[in-house]
């Protein structure tokens, strides 16, 4: 099959099935007494980073650790610049106070670490088991406000968020959940394998290295799910979410899948990674913080201004 169709039907396949398993996980949540502000700010957050998880996997069991790392990197750059830049575009996006607190510093300390373990071009599984830990503790810590701190408005807009995924089909929600889970599953192993196969397949036709790959062609498309439902909660008022869904599956996509590519399988990859793009993200990362601190609001020049610095970014990869 040509490489350029296999992407594109293996990212579809990344989107409805991480669609599908995070509808069929906050069914079985509910049915569990899970309250939707947890459901909203840990499963939801968490399933649209699922893509880059299975893709970057794979991709370090088959020995190309440069579409894995690339496609963490370049997924992270994506949702802090383009991502929010064209939902801010849509409509300015109001910041929320955790966000700054917590949520921000513990995204730069985050990718701090990560520049720290990758600046050797190689993630052992003791690196990884760190990264992991981090994830385990941000998440706990996270329960624990959402329970505590979560405002009666924030709870409402959760429980829209997670209403809409879980409406249908309620009747039999054990069947159902079950039923999406096992669909949501199977199309992210095989979307993730498509992809995988179809990225390594373009790179060796065209001259493009797995680095590029990843940070480019992979990173978009595999972090469809975070710009889609920031603009989709852009657009419906629900802007404080969509920042905060879209730090967290930053800090997600750092924590977990790199931690746990390395706990499956520890590799080494192209430097320059480590000494060109990870600082480009950690610089990303740290110019987000006044803008999102100045008024508490991305407004549409800001937008226009992360939009931009993305064009710069790749324009200088490409180039």
């Amino acid at each position: 099959m040509n490489p350029i169709l296999l992407i594109v039907l293996g990212l579809g396949l990344l989107v409805i099935g991480g669609e599908a398993l995070v509808r069929g996980a906050s069914m079985l949540a509910r049915r569990l007494g899970v309250s939707s502000a947890v459901i909203g700010l840990t499963v939801v957050a968490v399933g649209t980073s699922v893509p880059e998880l299975v893709v970057s996997i794979l991709a370090a069991m088959r020995g190309a650790p440069d579409l894995a790392v690339g496609n963490v990197v370049g997924s992270n750059i994506v949702n802090l610049t383009a991502s929010l830049g064209i939902a801010a575009l849509v409509g300015h996006l109001s910041v929320r106070g955790q966000v700054i607190k917590f949520e921000w510093p513990v995204l730069f300390l985050a990718t701090a670490i990560t520049l720290g373990f990758l600046r050797d071009a190689d993630l052992d599984r003791l690196e990884g088991g760190i990264l992991v830990a981090g994830l385990v503790a941000f998440i706990s810590y996270t329960v624990v406000i959402a329970r505590r701190e979560v405002t009666a408005m924030e709870s409402v807009e959760l429980d829209d968020v997670v209403a809409g995924r879980v409406r249908f089909l309620a009747t039999r929600p054990n069947l159902a959940a079950g039923a999406f889970i096992m669909v949501g599953v199977g199309a992210l192993v095989l979307g993730g394998d498509w992809v995988v196969d179809g990225a390594v397949t373009l790179a060796r036709a065209i001259g493009m290295t797995d680095r590029v790959i990843g940070l480019t062609i992979i990173a978009i498309g595999t972090g469809l799910p975070e710009l889609v439902t920031s603009v989709v909660a852009s657009f419906r008022r629900e802007s404080d979410i969509a920042v905060a869904n879209m730090i967290g599956s930053c800090i997600f996509n750092l924590l977990a899948i790199l931690g746990t590519s390395a706990l499956v399988h520890p590799f080494s990859f192209d430097p320059s990674l480590a000494g060109t793009d990870l600082l480009w993200l950690l610089g990303i990362t740290i110019g987000i913080w006044p803008i999102m601190h100045s008024g508490r609001v991305i407004n549409r020049i800001e937008g226009a201004l992360l939009v931009t610095v993305y064009g710069v970014y790749v324009t200088t990869l490409l180039v």
